[in-house]
């Protein structure tokens, strides 16, 4: 079904929002425009739209609707919307239900500490938030740099009451020991003034600080605190000597850029804050329809619009028509004047130049990445004789340790990479006895059913175990009628699961004999990541189950325990042993629980060994 021309005449000449649509009724493309006949009409002309993938789009557009609007500013706020809603594969979509890392440092309690958190948009309120990152990787290397420079608890709440000595972070200087006074509150307050001052990008203002306060500690002939804070000076400076610098008067400036090859697109987003390159975050795209302008200006309405701690100025390389009314949503959704800048020349002009090297470079490094990827799975399907490129591989652990609670996992690698949202759980519903190959059967029939029902399968399954595993998923395969999927089993050397280059067996259908790979080979590394993530996920479950069932039991004896404190106590508290150490405040805390009921729980716990 084509979309008829003859149509276009009938479109409104007002701003608006149009939604391109498939035969299916997908919305596949979403754009605005001041004039939607005369914007609409374009994609059609002859000598029209030049963008590559124009033609693939009018193939597959089979009806359009369009969303008038009262003024332009409302067309890029319902396009931004519809985009998210919608989420079209032709539109540059950055996804809404990623989890943001961020860093926080609660400062409404007496000894604040610093924490990773994460979250999905804006932060809960309750202290200081520093980020988002969206890279867990770089939020862990600046905690890791504010604890070596700033020595604030690490403690929680509860072991901060409880402890009567140091912990061994006070014996290597980590820690300043607030728990057993063996610091100030005053003393305590400037490493916390000075994370914040840090994260901030404030040095200079922190370098001052510290110097008088040690000035002022020396003369007092406090030598002690005077030496913790010449540490701090120094891994300070050592930390600015090793930064970039770039001089933008001050301001907190992001600068966007992008590099383009064939159908792939790399955003770069460089942070500086008072003049210092502090952090990078890429946005890899493929085949979206937006000219470099779209891009941009789709990509910070997206990105800022909700996000916590925006910059002064938003620097990109090519001019935004619409950057005064991105910058007036912006100012609506934050109270903050943003300015979107395309600078000609200059030390702002320097930022989007950085910006535009890390776009090249970075798609450099994620393309011979993926290159490098590739070639790995396509010595995978040759080395293992299969019959489909293993783009996703799936791989099934069972667990049932004494016996009991009997479980399995599921993990999904796709492109060579883990693919958590596709992890599954089991629990094993058709036995409650230690039976490998009956928990293997089943947990096989019900994901496979499922994912042949919703055209789904994977390229490859993996089984942890030997031949016996790898005949039970062939026997599957044929139930179901499935032979469009590869199957192998790999067995560690003694059944071990300890991780490290040792003796592994691949099982191939209709090979008797298993097959050694090289212990060193890049491929046996990603087998055994694809299992021991699997065996990992199983055990884990495991234990939750077994947990929580042991802690259900021993509550269930327990006088004036009944079933609902008893599944509040579970949910707080997790196991025995954690109620054990909780104090009686603690356990107050659990909504219904009473002083009689701790002392119930206390003479059951002490009586007993769990």
């Amino acid at each position: 079904m084509e979309f008829d021309t003859k149509l276009l005449e009938h479109f409104p000449v007002k701003p608006g929002v149009y939604l391109m649509k498939d035969a299916s009724g997908t919305v596949i493309y979403v754009g605005k425009a001041k004039q939607l006949k005369n914007r609409i009409k374009q994609y059609f002309a002859l000598s029209g739209d030049q963008r590559a993938m124009i033609p693939f789009l009018i193939k597959q557009i089979a009806h359009i609707d369009t969303i008038v609007v009262p003024s332009e500013k409302e067309a890029l706020l319902l396009e931004n919307t519809l985009i998210k809603k919608h989420q079209p594969k032709y539109n540059a979509i950055l996804k809404d239900d990623k989890t943001f890392v961020s860093l926080m440092i609660n400062t409404q309690h007496p000894w604040p500490m610093i924490r990773i958190i994460r979250n999905k948009g804006t932060p809960k309120p309750g202290g200081l938030h520093f980020g988002p990152y969206t890279s867990a990787y770089s939020a862990r290397q600046t905690y890791e740099l504010l604890t070596r420079l700033f020595p604030l608890r690490q403690c929680s709440d509860e072991e901060l009451k409880r402890r009567t000595r140091p912990c061994l972070l006070y014996s290597i200087k980590k820690c300043i020991a607030p728990c057993v006074g063996k610091c100030t509150k005053e003393e305590y307050d400037i490493f916390v003034d000075g994370a914040i001052k840090f994260l901030k990008g404030q040095d200079k203002e922190i370098l001052k600080d510290l110097y008088a306060k040690m000035k002022t500690a020396s003369d007092h002939l406090e030598y002690e605190r005077a030496a913790t804070l010449l540490q701090t000076i120094r891994q300070i400076e050592h930390v600015q000597s090793q930064t970039i610098v770039v001089k933008v008067n001050g301001k907190n400036s992001d600068a966007l850029a992008l590099y383009r090859e064939g159908e792939e697109v790399m955003l770069v987003q460089l942070l500086f804050r008072e003049g210092k390159l502090v952090g990078s975050e890429h946005y890899p795209f493929t085949n979206i329809l937006q000219d470099d302008e779209e891009l941009f200006s789709s990509f910070i309405l997206q990105h800022y619009q909700h996000q916590e701690g925006l910059p002064d100025e938003i620097v990109v390389p090519v001019p935004l028509k619409d950057a005064d009314l991105i910058a007036e949503i912006l100012r609506d959704a934050h109270k903050k004047k943003v300015a979107i800048l395309n600078p000609q020349k200059g030390e702002k002009r320097a930022l989007v130049g950085i910006a535009e090297q890390n776009a090249k470079a970075t798609f450099q490094q994620e393309k011979d990445h993926q290159e490098l990827k590739e070639k790995m799975l396509l010595d995978l399907q040759e080395t293992l004789k299969l019959n489909r490129y293993p783009k996703r591989i799936e791989c099934f652990d069972t667990s049932n340790i004494s016996g009991t609670d009997p479980v399995a996992s599921m993990v999904a690698f796709t492109d060579g990479e883990k693919d958590t949202k596709r992890t599954r759980l089991f629990k094993i519903r058709t036995t409650h006895k230690p039976d490998d190959y009956g928990a293997m059967r089943e947990v096989l029939t019900r994901h496979l059913s499922r994912a042949k029902e919703k055209d789904d399968l994977p390229d490859l399954i993996i089984v942890d175990g030997g031949k016996g595993q790898l005949n039970i998923a062939l026997e599957v395969f044929k139930e179901l009628n499935i032979a469009s999927v590869d199957a192998i089993s790999v067995a560690k050397e003694e059944g071990r699961h300890d991780k490290g280059m040792t003796a592994e067996r691949v099982f191939l259908p209709e090979h008797r004999d298993p097959i050694h790979l090289n212990p060193r080979s890049s491929l046996l590394f990603l087998l055994q990541k694809v299992r021991d993530e699997a065996h990992r996920k199983a055990i884990g479950f495991h234990r939750d189950r077994r947990t929580k069932r042991t802690l259900t039991s021993s509550l269930d004896a327990i006088a004036g325990i009944g079933p609902i404190k008893r599944s509040r106590l579970l949910q707080h508290f997790g196991s025995i042993e954690n109620l054990r150490r909780a104090t009686d405040e603690e356990i107050l805390s659990v909504k219904g629980i009473t002083k009689k009921d701790i002392a119930s729980l206390r003479r059951s716990i002490d009586s007993n060994k769990y």
